[in-house]
């Protein structure tokens, strides 16, 4: 694109084109497995203000319908869920954050900043041991159950939605890549079966 001497500046701007961060990847089966891009709606990071815990956790519960998580924990209520996500953290997925929240903590909107994905399937625990230094075993890891860790070189949140399902989320620069390293998962579990 070149520009006309003397052309304003306003003519030669691009039309700008929203899509997700997982657009033209997925979805993809693979063995008894899919992995699908979950479009999570608002992303909300609060952390509570030194002091306000408790007063959060109860406007939270008023507001959303579910307090503020343990740590490696989440809730789902409506729809909207709440997960951990760090120390004195937690994402607020679905709706945006209620405005009665900000005297108590510091909220802020990451909703363009993230890639989010639900791995489905029997043994799906399995697809992500080949990738996460977690163990994710049922019995171990169960419904509800949330943590910020490593999924092979990125960071990742990993949280169990239901018994054969997990929600991961990277950072949105990160979406390629997530999806590649999920799917080589995938493909060699598959292989074993």
């Amino acid at each position: 694109m070149t520009l006309r001497e003397g052309a304003p500046v306003a003519d030669a701007m691009m039309e700008l084109t929203e899509t997700s961060p997982c657009a033209g990847l997925l979805p993809l089966r693979i063995g008894g497995w899919a992995l699908e891009e979950v479009p999570p709606g608002a992303l909300t990071l609060i952390a509570p203000y030194k002091g306000q815990e408790q007063a959060l956790s109860a406007a939270l519960e008023a507001v959303h319908g579910m307090g503020f998580p343990a740590p490696n924990r989440s809730h789902a209520a409506r729809e909207a869920s709440l997960i951990w996500f760090g120390r004195a953290q937690a994402l607020l997925i679905g709706p945006p954050a209620a405005e009665d929240l900000a005297p108590l903590a510091a909220l802020t909107d990451v909703s363009d900043g993230w890639a989010m994905v639900r791995l489905e399937g029997a043994g799906a625990e399995d697809v992500l041991a080949r990738l996460v230094p977690l163990d994710l075993r049922p019995q171990v890891f169960e419904i509800g159950h949330s943590a910020r860790t490593e999924l092979k070189h990125m960071m990742a949140s990993i949280t169990k939605v239901e018994e054969n399902a997990f929600q991961i989320m990277v950072f949105r620069s990160l979406a390629r890549t997530l999806v590649h390293d999920l799917k080589r998962a995938m493909e060699a579990v598959a292989a074993r079966g």
